[in-house]
């Protein structure tokens, strides 16, 4: 690596001129696949190569004729915010026998296609690893039936092929997220939000059947986003004897004054011994052994349908553009591949190596061997498997430890979609390690009021799907409130501190890491989960909240565009929040398919936005007739939203009319999205884990005493890890005047918008190419 930093790649030095590039969706569809089509169609068209549709997946590649055409950067406009697959997808069996291949080999020659864009499942993508094994073999054939001669035997020697993986039930090893989860999770959460107002009414218990016939992350993932109580899925069966179990947890609710129960079945939930679990069956039991109004809900295709998610968009994105690069790098010796993402990075991976262990998985589970089944499923799974144990199932008091510490919760800041979640996570996790949980209402200012109570099990039942902040949060910052702070520490004895909010919860953990030297209280283990729209926290990728945001401006968004489309020629201008953060309006733009996005982290003067309203002037000569530009509230003092919309709208006159648009705290509001509820789930239970590492460690003669720097730490996602740092470490990765970090991650993925945009931009590739390979676990001891 390190002889590679030294001259970074760019992708302008890439040329596809003279390739050809075919791009197809194959198998079951998935919500995103459209917006990986239009990455992949404009990508290869920007490198100067050419690039057909294939329709009806691998039917239309046997078919050939108008199944294969040659698009154009229109041909994708308006796709991005559309569900399923505009080119369709069929299941072809021809495709499966030789003359089949034989047949789309020829199909593809005549049109000088040698690179191969596929996406869909595992399935798809080893008929086409086949394909290119056999590829030179089908040409010599081809040649000797005199349908191709010579010359095109030679000159179209080898086949190069990229996978992205597009299914719904995320069960393709090597991939943390596959185009189309997210998307579906979004469906089963709007379901079970619904469905939850509905029991909690007749106090009604619902049994609920979500798809994955091999594979349970959507029950798995929809259970933890909801707190279900009980799930089933096929790589981790219930013990002998769970009817009694669940029926005992069952009731054991309902003592506890919970109004609804939820059950999650996977539609391949099997138990032990390899049989059937049906969602009738469950229901069945419930209605005999419990008597409980019960009722079933399958909610089969509408799972597949409806927009993508701003996640499965820009993940789509960021694949397709991947995909045309590991094309334009190939050669007849690499390997197929398929492109990916592992936390928050690009990999590529060699497509064989994913299908055998997807397989190995499905292998594991037909012999019994679950735990095996679930390590292999990967980290990201078997993560997902222990948070939902260790939160669903509250263990009889007589079995939890006591450790008589006192931990304290609070909310920081502005409201955060998923602050709850991650309240609901600390507090259960706490108990279960056998701390006493208190909650801090209004933040530090409601801290110094004294305004702290005692937090059960039961409290924060139904929590996860709430927006806001439950608890209260206000921006004040402790500095002034360190005498009264401390007060209530000694008299409630909170042993540790955890701090869930955005940059004021990292500047008031600064504050009382400062304060440690007056006052003893603060000599505690600390942490914070970073919780805030603007995803401005420094030692953070993510924070919580930030995905229910950018969803908030993807679907008003989508609206907007909508409305244009019937006027024609119109400009809208659109402020999005994030204070001087320029992720929501970056990531929006991508996401929603904007023409530019201004940030403040990108400095532009009078000539860019001169340059922006020629480019919208020469868009509105195409078919496209409608312009969407998204500007982050401070971006420019100057350059307000207003100044931006005359500017466009005297520059326009004759050729296009303007609008503006504040989106406001709409951005701040709302349920969760499926992600935000999981990652403040799952950092926040992390996050309570350490803090009982600490108690342990600092825990000295009767008394906790923590005054080292690594005791007062952030929670965060880098790249592929959630790690700690301590937040004294942070200050000089910080820019505390524009409250964001000095370096941003996202800002690389600016060209990509540029890009599909249409824009002449530099993109830096040096962090692609590398072919990595599938991280086989070692063995758990």
């Amino acid at each position: 690596r390190s002889a590679m930093d030294h001259q970074p790649k760019f992708f302008e030095n890439l040329s596809g001129t003279g390739k050809a590039i075919g791009v197809l969706t194959s198998g079951g569809d998935a919500q995103g696949m459209n917006a990986a089509v239009r990455a992949v169609v404009r990508m290869g068209i920007y490198v100067k190569a050419k690039v057909y549709f294939v329709y009806e997946g691998y039917q239309g590649m046997v078919d050939g004729g108008d199944n294969i055409v040659e698009v154009s950067w229109e041909s994708v406009s308006s796709i991005l915010q559309v569900g399923g697959t505009v080119i369709g997808s069929a299941r072809c069996k021809s495709f499966r026998t030789r003359e089949g291949r034989l047949q789309a080999a020829c199909n593809l020659v005549r049109r000088g296609i040698t690179n191969l864009c596929v996406i869909g499942g595992d399935g798809s993508l080893t008929g086409a690893n086949l394909f290119r094994e056999e590829w030179s073999g089908l040409l010599e054939e081809l040649a000797q039936e005199g349908k191709i001669d010579a010359e095109a035997v030679k000159k179209y020697a080898y086949l190069n092929i990229v996978g992205m993986v597009g299914s719904i039930d995320n069960d393709f090893c090597g991939t943390d997220m596959t185009i189309g989860t997210d998307s579906a999770l979004h469906r089963i959460i709007e379901v079970v939000d619904a469905i939850m107002t509905t029991a909690q009414s007749h106090q009604r218990t619902f049994v609920l059947e979500v798809m994955g016939r091999h594979c349970g992350y959507l029950a798995l993932v929809s259970a933890l986003a909801c707190g279900a109580d009980w799930v089933f899925i096929p790589e981790y069966p219930p013990e002998e004897g769970w009817e009694d179990t669940m029926c005992v947890k069952l009731s054991q609710n309902r003592a506890r004054k919970k109004r609804l129960n939820i059950i999650i079945v996977a539609e391949g939930a099997i138990d032990c011994h390899n049989k059937p679990i049906t969602s009738e069956k469950v229901k069945d039991l419930v209605v005999q052994r419990l008597g409980f109004d019960t009722r079933v809900t399958i909610l089969g295709h509408v799972q597949r349908g409806g927009t993508p998610s701003a996640f499965d968009r820009i993940l789509a994105s960021r694949m397709g553009v991947e995909a045309v690069l590991a094309l334009l790098e190939g050669t007849p010796a690499t390997p197929a591949c398929v492109v990916s993402l592992s936390g928050n990075q690009a990999v590529r991976l060699p497509l064989m190596e994913c299908v055998q262990m997807t397989q190995e998985v499905q292998k594991a589970m037909d012999e019994g061997r679950f735990l095996e089944a679930v390590r292999l499923r990967g980290r990201s799974f078997e993560n997902n498997l222990n948070t939902y144990k260790l939160l669903s199932h509250k263990k009889p008091d007589s079995e939890l430890p006591k450790t008589n510490f006192n931990v304290a919760v609070l909310n920081v800041g502005a409201p955060a979609a998923g602050m709850n979640a991650a309240v609901r996570a600390a507090v259960r996790v706490g108990i279960t390690e056998g701390h006493k949980m208190f909650a801090v209402i209004d933040g530090f200012e409601g801290f110094a009021r004294g305004k702290i109570k005692e937090i059960s099990w039961g409290d924060v039942g139904g929590w996860t799907g709430q927006g806001g902040s439950i608890l209260g949060t206000k921006r004040t910052l402790p500095a002034k409130y360190l005498e009264k702070i401390a007060e209530q520490m000694r008299t409630n004895n909170i042993n540790a501190l955890m701090v869930i909010g955005g940059f004021e919860a990292y500047l008031g953990l600064l504050e009382l890491s400062t304060a440690r030297e007056k006052h003893d209280e603060f000599c505690v283990p600390m942490v914070m989960v970073p919780a805030t729209v603007s995803n401005n926290v420094p030692g953070s990728d993510f924070s919580i909240g930030a995905d229910t945001a950018l969803n908030t401006i993807t679907d008003t968004c989508d609206r907007i565009k909508q409305s244009a489309s019937g006027t024609k020629r119109r400009v809208f201008i659109i402020e999005t929040m994030g204070g001087y953060c320029g992720y929501l309006a970056n990531m929006g733009a991508l996401a929603a398919g904007a023409d530019a996005a201004y940030i403040f982290e990108e400095q532009f003067d009078i000539r860019e936005l001169q340059a922006n309203v020629e480019h919208l002037t020469e868009k509105m000569k195409t078919s496209i007739q409608r312009g969407l530009v998204l500007r982050n509230e401070n971006c420019n003092e100057n350059y307000t939203t207003d100044f931006i919309y005359q500017l466009y709208s005297e520059e326009g006159k004759g050729v296009f009319d303007c609008r503006k648009n504040v989106l406001g705290h709409m951005q701040q509001g709302g349920a969760p999205s499926p992600f935000d509820r999981n990652f403040g789930t799952k950092i926040s239970a992390k996050a309570m884990q350490w803090i009982s590492k600490k108690l342990k460690e600092t825990y000295r003669k009767g008394k906790v005493f923590a005054n080292t720097d690594d005791s007062v730490c952030l929670l965060g996602m880098r790249r592929r890890n959630l790690v700690f740092q301590p937040v004294a470490e942070l200050k000089t990765e910080t820019d505390f005047v524009h409250r964001i970090p000095k370096e941003q991650w996202w800002l690389k993925l600016r060209p990509l918008m540029k890009i599909l945009a249409k824009y002449k931009t530099s993109y830096d590739v040096s962090d692609s190419g590398q072919l990595e390979h599938v991280a086989m676990l070692p063995k758990e001891a």
